[in-house]
């Protein structure tokens, strides 16, 4: 009986010996890189658990503006300090002195650190060439004197840039043949999104050292710097941005308290985005609270009589305008007494001066009279409806776009809507549905200002590798006749008018130094405050100058604004005065 115990317990021991060397076999032989149904990889936790590191460049691409002025990360030469100098006698009074600091200060930093850290004040203690030199020909173990990429402080172009993060399930979604460490980021937003298979990270820069149980050095103090050195790695994106204007737009817009909206602002000749702001800004420590990451440019909106440009267009290829004809601007597009606006009877350039409803009402049911689809043919045509961005094929990418966020924009819903005079007429002051987006309003601007030939709009001109040679460069495409140049000439006078006339709904522009066509709006949301006696409203200037050699086209518009909220045309006079002053130097 005795014997048959022992058996049966020798058995079950042998038993639990074979799967405890399975165990051990699977850990550290088979799933070494996917443990268990999290997918752990043991060699990266072992070496965490053996390590201390400071990363000094994560390993990801960057951008640049189109001079190479970095957009998301700077480059900052600052002093690290790892932890086991506590247990050192080591020259704390030199370094301190070189660095400018207290003896004091250093050594408080120091004894609450538990890894290595980056010697701070009221942020990274930013290091000269010559204190480099002399920190790290001192030769102290854990003191190192180094380049360590920082994000850029002041959230410039953030929503166009975008922000990255650490996302596993689509890490390996993304890249389902590669094999990254769980912890690479990834791109969520903007630019870091779409050229994310060309910015993700390889490997990292960075100081390591081995450590026991307790913290202590395990092989020493023999800090090791691991740099891949790889000339190609990581990639620079080159993006058309110019960070001075980029820079200055961003103050503009929140001197004039812009809580939601944004800026656009084209190049004419490239067709390229120089500048992107988008209000409200990113949290950075909850990048999703309050539609931070919206890039509003980006999104469709109602655009109320900026819509008129497109029924001028239509009215002049249709012939529907004539010098004797004039219109009733003292009644509304539904034929009552206009009780707000009473400018009498005008012709067509006097009406689009000053943004006669009525008229570009009547003029959309009669377009609409001759053919239903002619004013979303020629929303069609400046690529109003359609995304404007770049798109093309990058090597085995197809239909490769720049601006992943874009979405479409919008004229109308049913073809009901196209066939209803009643509903036509709102869609020709630009309500009812439709929507568009600051971006595409811009290249609207862009394209009547060169005499009506339309391009998509570039955000980034070329990727290069780190050695700066080209990795590939991003053509502007062939273009197409948007708008006959007559039409686009007649356009250009319409759009001036609105300045120079008097009445004129940016005449407040009359006086700068560059010379402003453009066109205001302001949309109904359908959103209602103060029990509802005020409805929130889009304020929208969009255009184009200099008027005689165009070079910047734009659009501004505060979104679900009071109707005390600063005015996009003031927001537009301190642009243009800025990139004239700007265009001297």
């Amino acid at each position: 009986m005795i014997e048959k115990r022992m058996k049966r317990f020798a058995y079950i021991c042998l038993v639990g010996i074979f799967i405890l060397i399975g165990r051990l076999a699977q850990i550290q032989l088979i799933d070494t890189e996917n443990f268990a149904k999290e997918q752990i990889n043991l060699l990266e936790a072992s070496v965490r658990q053996r390590t201390q590191q400071v990363v000094v460049d994560n390993g990801r691409g960057t951008f640049t503006d189109k001079n190479g002025i970095s957009l998301s990360t700077e480059p900052l030469s600052v002093l690290i300090l790892f932890p086991f100098l506590k247990e050192m006698d080591w020259d704390v009074e030199r370094v301190a002195n070189i660095i400018g600091t207290s003896r004091e200060h250093l050594t408080e930093q120091l004894e609450k650190a538990k890894d290595p850290f980056v010697f701070r004040d009221d942020g990274p203690v930013v290091l000269d060439d010559w204190q480099v030199k002399e920190i790290n020909a001192l030769q102290i173990p854990g003191v190192f004197a180094v380049n360590k990429q920082f994000e850029r402080p002041g959230q410039y172009a953030s929503q166009l840039i975008g922000i990255v993060g650490e996302n596993e399930e689509e890490l390996k979604k993304r890249y389902p043949d590669r094999n990254f460490s769980n912890e690479t980021v990834i791109g969520i937003t903007g630019l870091e999104k779409s050229f994310d298979p060309f910015l993700i990270q390889e490997e990292q820069t960075k100081l390591l050292y081995h450590v026991d149980g307790k913290g202590g050095p395990l092989f020493g103090l023999d800090v090791k710097y691991i740099n891949p050195s790889n000339p190609f790695y990581p990639i620079k994106i080159i993006t058309t941005l110019d960070f001075p204007i980029q820079q200055k737009l961003e103050e503009i817009a929140d001197d004039h308290r812009m809580n939601k909206g944004g800026i656009v602002l084209l190049d004419i000749e490239s067709n390229t985005i120089l500048a992107n702001v988008s209000r409200p800004k990113i949290d950075e420590k909850d990048p999703y609270r309050n539609d931070g990451l919206v890039n509003y440019t980006l999104k469709p909106q109602y655009p109320g009589s900026i819509f008129k440009t497109v029924i001028a267009a239509a009215s002049i290829d249709y012939k529907l305008i004539t010098p004797s004809r004039t219109f009733d601007c003292s009644k509304t597009i539904h034929g009552e007494e206009d009780d707000v606006y009473d400018h009498g009877i005008l012709t067509f350039q006097e009406s689009f001066a000053v943004s006669c409803n009525n008229t570009f009402a009547t003029l959309a049911e009669e377009l609409a009279g001759i053919d239903p689809n002619v004013i979303e043919t020629y929303g069609d045509a400046f690529g109003l409806i359609d995304e404007v961005g770049w798109k093309g094929d990058v090597f085995h990418f197809t239909d490769f776009t720049q601006l992943s966020d874009e979405e479409e924009g919008q004229i109308f819903l049913t073809d009901t809507e196209k066939t209803d005079a009643q509903l036509v007429r709102l869609v020709g002051i630009g309500q009812l549905n439709v929507k568009l987006t600051p971006l595409a309003v811009a290249n609207m601007m862009a394209t009547i200002g060169r005499g009506g030939t339309r391009y998509s709009v570039r955000t980034v001109d070329r990727i290069e590798y780190e050695n700066g040679s080209k990795f590939f460069s991003f053509p502007m495409d062939e273009g197409e006749e948007a708008i006959r140049p007559y039409t686009a000439e007649k356009l250009r006078q319409l759009l001036r008018e609105v300045v120079v006339n008097p009445q004129g709904t940016a005449s407040a522009l009359q006086d700068l130094p560059y010379e402003v066509a453009g066109k205001t709006g302001t949309a109904e949301t359908g959103i209602f405050v103060d029990d509802g006696n005020e409805q929130f409203v889009n304020r929208w200037f969009a255009g184009f100058f200099p008027y005689n050699d165009p070079k910047y086209a734009f659009a501004v518009v505060q979104l679900d604004a009071r109707k005390d909220s600063s005015s996009p045309i003031s927001i537009t006079r301190d642009i243009v005065e800025f990139l004239y002053e700007y265009d001297q130097h």
